[in-house]
Parts: structure tokens; sequence; C-alpha cells
């Protein structure tokens, strides 16, 4: 019986893998055959999510060859939860700290339109395939089936960043050590340092259960920032990056960094976990977060990196800086990325850069490993619920609300841009739990038997004791995504004795 279910989902599992690749050769192939540059942008139209179906100042609808809307036909599919949608088309939803008209971004979605074709042909031939979807590394987000997007009831700014997503960080890297070194030198008071510190807060969101990182902060000194973390490398879980972002409010910038110092400290911390096999195992990175410096340390980096096994990251923070110089050094000699933080508003742009450098050894190699996310609520389901209720009601549905998702790096495979190692962005497709669970009906189980699944990592996929919402107003759990097997089962005290 074991047997044949874990058949019966492997095969499922197969056809969303196998949806994936379709839509990567789809996309590979698509931009080889675009022309490097446009002939002429203006022209260039596409169904934008936020603008299909409404009004400009003017009381007028936004037509498609304003590249900004036009009238699209949505239609309540019980298949996707009821929301309205278009499966012969699909929507291209572009953040607002992206440009829409620029020559790249529009080359992009010129280029990704080839993948309508495949979405629909995936979509024929497995009826159980739900989202699918291309993230670019330029921003935007092409969504299939095509819906009407809303960031929230009041029409904010919309902050959805693709590149920002677990699947698409995940599918864009390999496993990392990331050394984390923070400057808390007197020159970093003030502006400085609250930019300083969001940047780690942002570069800790980067990482995934499959990293392992530290955080040091250093002026004339060096302190690893959670001191039971001291002297080692964590796996960069859930509770481990709150303990750490939690004790960033204590840096009280003073005295004068002593750079160096806290160089061969990270060094000598990833050299460790590499001799004992320990981390990672992957990609090795260090980021170096300061206002400048004086000295581009080069006898620190040939006594430990002179074959360039670590990568070096260097943000500078703050507008009038006059050491950078010496920091884009570091960081150019040591196949890293230099770049300026100049206010908070820079921070996630310039921090999700770092992604693309540590991809390009998997671009050039061609190697399109397949990654699966934890369990998590459905981006639709999540941010749409009429009230709190239907949430509620949506869960209790057999877990038709919770997803996890299939995803696989693009490539640029150009002849010309070939050695540069190019990453176009990230295929995804969702499986939704529902689908799993129909697999493992209860009756095929027998009275007391009841099916789950574990990811990589020990997390739980499924089962029937995950608890995703608490309290009286039914919120979701802080980590509810992230449940290890040992937190809902039980063992049997007699067994123990």
């Amino acid at each position: 019986m074991i047997k044949s279910i874990s058949e019966n989902m492997e095969q499922m599992l197969n056809k969303k893998v196998n949806a994936v690749k379709n839509l990567v050769a789809a996309a590979e192939k698509a931009n080889v055959e675009l022309e490097s540059r446009l002939d002429d942008p203006d022209e260039v139209s596409y169904f934008n999510a936020m603008l299909i179906n409404d009004w400009n100042n003017q009381s007028q609808r936004y037509e498609l060859h304003d590249g900004l809307g036009g009238e699209f036909i949505l239609i309540a599919d019980e298949h996707f939860n009821d929301i309205q949608v278009n499966i012969s088309e699909s929507t291209v939803q572009v953040p607002t700290n992206v440009y829409n008209r620029e020559e790249t971004v529009l080359r992009d979605i010129l280029f990704t339109e080839e993948l309508d074709k495949v979405f629909k042909l995936n979509y024929d031939a497995d009826q159980t395939l739900t989202w699918q979807y291309f993230g670019s590394y330029t921003g935007f987000f092409r969504n299939y089936p095509g819906i009407k997007w809303s960031p929230d009831e009041k029409k904010a700014l919309d902050l959805y960043d693709c590149r920002n997503r677990g699947w698409y960080i995940r599918a864009a890297t390999s496993p990392k050590n990331m050394v984390i070194l923070v400057d808390t030198s007197g020159s970093m008071l003030g502006l400085r340092n609250d930019i300083a510190k969001h940047t780690v807060q942002t570069l800790i969101k980067t990482l995934g259960d499959d990293d392992f990182f530290n955080v040091i902060t250093f002026n004339d000194t060096t302190l690893y920032l959670e001191a039971c973390f001291n002297d080692t490398l964590v796996q960069a879980n859930s509770d481990n990056k709150n303990r750490v972002q939690q004790n960033l409010d204590n840096i009280r910038p003073q005295n004068i960094a002593n750079i160096q110092n806290a160089l061969e400290k990270a060094f000598e911390l990833l050299e460790k976990f590499n001799t004992n096999d320990k981390g990672a195992g992957c990609n090795q990175a260090i980021m170096l977060i300061t206002d400048g410096a004086t000295d581009e340390y080069e006898s620190v980096f040939a006594k430990y990196n002179a074959d360039k096994h670590v990568r070096l990251f260097t943000y500078v923070i703050g507008r009038e800086v006059d050491y950078s110089e010496k920091v884009r050094g570091m960081a150019c000699k040591n196949k890293g990325y230099f770049t300026q933080i100049k206010t908070i508003a820079d921070v996630q742009e310039n921090v999700s850069k770092y992604i693309h450098v540590l991809s390009r050894p998997m671009v050039i190699n061609k190697t399109h490993d397949t990654v699966w996310t934890n369990v998590y609520m459905d981006q639709a389901v999540n941010e749409h619920p009429v009230n709190r209720t239907d949430l509620k009601q949506m869960l209790l549905k057999e877990g038709l609300a919770l997803m996890t998702t299939v995803a696989q790096p693009v490539f640029n495979n150009k002849n010309k841009t070939l050695d540069q190692g190019i990453l176009l962005g990230v295929v995804g497709v969702d499986v939704p739990v529902f689908e799993l669970l129909k697999l493992t009906p209860p009756y095929k189980l027998g009275v007391n038997g009841y099916s789950f699944a574990v990811t990589n990592n020990g997390y739980l996929l499924f089962h029937p004791d995950i608890r995703p919402l608490y309290g009286p107003d039914d919120s979701l759990k802080t980590n509810y995504n992230s449940v290890d097997l040992a937190e809902v089962e039980l063992s049997d005290e007699r067994e123990m004795r």
C-alpha cells in the first residue's frame, strides 16, 4: 500500500517538474531568438496585472497598446479557489520599485510572451496544475493564469518583488555559508547605523534552510551579534534568523573600525567549517557592511583567499563616503560585488544583487537544479480573503490554501554572453497540498492510519496535526511553514523505557 501511494505521488510530482522543465526550455530558446535590442520599446505591450480592466485619471480605460492594460476577460474558476482568472492569457506584475517602461524590462517581457503557449500546454496535459510563473531578474513577474493584481484594499504601493521570494532565491543560488560583518565604529552613528541594520535584516531574509550564516560586529574589537552562536555558523532557519535579528537594536556605534581583524575572523570561521565538512559545502561569502576603508588588506586575502574560493561582497553605507574606492577594490579582486546604499529605500534593490553573482557558476555550467520550497500560504488566498472566516474555511478544506513550489533557474544561453553567467530569472509551478492529500485517501490507510510528508530539512509538508492558525482572530503562526516532525509526533513513553 505504502509503495503504491509513494509511486503515485512520485509520478504526480514528476509531472510538475516536467512542467517546469518545459517552461525553462521555452524561455531560454525565446531569449536566444530575440534580438538584444528592441527597435521600438514603445511598441511593446502587455497585460499589466495592476491595470487590466482599470481606468486612468481621465476616466478612460487603459489600452493594451499603451503597455499598461486593456480589457481582460476574467471568470471565477473553482480550480483556482474561485478567483477570477483568464486561462488563455498570462498577466505581468511590475513592482513599484521597477520602471515598467525601461528597455531591459520590456525586452524580457517580450521574450517571455512565448511562455503563454507552454503555460496552456502544461495545463492541458495536467489538470492538477495551478499557478505557473516566471520571475525575472529585472523584477517583473509573469503569472498564469492571468489575474487582476491588487496588493491590498487601499491600493497602496505594489511592493511584491518576486526576487525576494523563497522560491526565486533558492533556485537562483546554490546553498551557501555566509558571514556578515557589520561596522559599528563611531562613524556609523545615526542614519548610517539604521541603514546598516536594515541591510543586515534584508540579507538575513534572503537566506533559507539550506544556508548557514552568522553576524559579526566590529570596531576596534569583534563580537558575535548573538553570543550563543559564538565561533560557529548556524542554519538559517526561522528561529535562528529571528534570534540574530532581535539583537540588532543592541548595536551601539563607538571607537575605530579594525576591518583587518574582522576579515581575519570571518575567513577563519569559514575555513573551520570547510575543514570539518560542515555547513552548506557550496558557496562561501563574506558580506562587509561599512562606510569606507583606507586599505584593501591584500595581505589578508593573500593569506586566506589566494584561490578566491570565498567571494567578498561590500556594501558602503551613506551618501558622502570618502573611502569607497578601497572597498570597491576588495570586492572586485575577490569575485564579489560592490554597491553603495545611500538611503533605507535603496537597501532592498542593492542587497539582492549578490544573488545574481552567486548564480554565475550555475549559469556557466548550465546546472538546472530543481528546488522545492517549504509549505506556505497561497499568496492569492492570503492577500485577498473576504474575511478571516473565509480563510479559516479554506484551510479547513483539506489544506487547499497551502502550497509548495517547484522551481528552476533560467539562463542566458547566447554564445556571446555565455561566459558572463547571466541569470534571466526563475520559473516556478505551485503544487497545492490538497492535490498531494488526494493521493492518500483515509479509506486506503485504515482506521488509525494517516499520511505525512517532510522536506529535506525535516519540515512538515503536510500532516493532520499541522495547525497554521491560532488565537481568536485565527492569525497565521509566525513559523507555520517550518514545523518539525518532532513537534507534532509525540513519542510513546512505554517504548522509551
